[in-house]
């Protein structure tokens, strides 16, 4: 009896090892971090509807999450081999549908001016068109440095400014701006050098 309960302890442990091995294989997996920051817009939308202290904090913590994955999915995707046609699709795909509701949502509650939204999400829209001409004519789709930096200060911006109010006299929506004019200036840059760079695409 004491050699069966110990097999079934074992067998209960080693159970238990396997199921934790495949949670964290599913939640480290490049896909399931691209689909979180799909599932992290309805959240951050629904907390930016009631704006107060507590759900502009916990929309900067969800809106944070998301955006280390964007890091993490690429550098799972590269060191696992797990580079899919799913996540060369949606990966983009999440990452411009987090930035452009966040801004969005900003913008609703008058935290920061439409016309900046505009133009970003413009930028947005025009270069990913440009972007499926590049890759018909199989070029290089690879982010440029300014294309890096322009997503760095535009994640830069919108934390702070989902924080909003005040906190221990530090103003985290004055330094949002300062991030957002960065982010605009570097976004408009960014986007006239994809056109200038592949301007040859153009002719007729």
């Amino acid at each position: 009896m004491t050699g069966t309960r110990q097999k079934n302890r074992l067998k209960k442990k080693s159970d238990t090892m396997f199921q934790r091995g495949e949670i964290k294989n599913i939640l480290s997996h490049p896909n399931s971090l691209t689909l979180f920051r799909v599932a992290a817009v309805p959240v951050i939308v629904v907390l930016l509807m009631f704006p107060s202290r507590l759900c502009s904090f916990f929309s900067a913590l969800v809106f944070s999450a998301a955006a280390i994955t964007d890091f993490l999915d690429g550098f799972f995707a590269r060191k696992r081999g797990l580079v899919s046609n799913f996540g060369k699709v949606m990966d983009p795909i999440a990452d411009k549908v987090l930035m452009s509701t966040s801004f969005i949502m900003l913008a609703s509650l008058g935290w920061i001016p439409a016309w900046i939204v505009c133009i970003i999400i413009g930028r947005e829209i025009a270069v990913t068109g440009l972007r499926n001409i590049i890759a018909q004519k199989g070029k290089d789709l690879s982010a440029s440095s300014l294309g890096k930096y322009k997503t760095g200060f535009q994640i830069a911006s919108i934390i702070p400014l989902m924080i909003h109010y005040p906190y221990f006299t530090v103003d985290f929506h004055a330094i949002g701006l300062i991030f957002l004019w960065i982010a605009l200036i570097l976004t408009v840059w960014s986007g006239a050098n994809y056109f200038i760079k592949f301007r040859g695409l153009f002719k007729l």
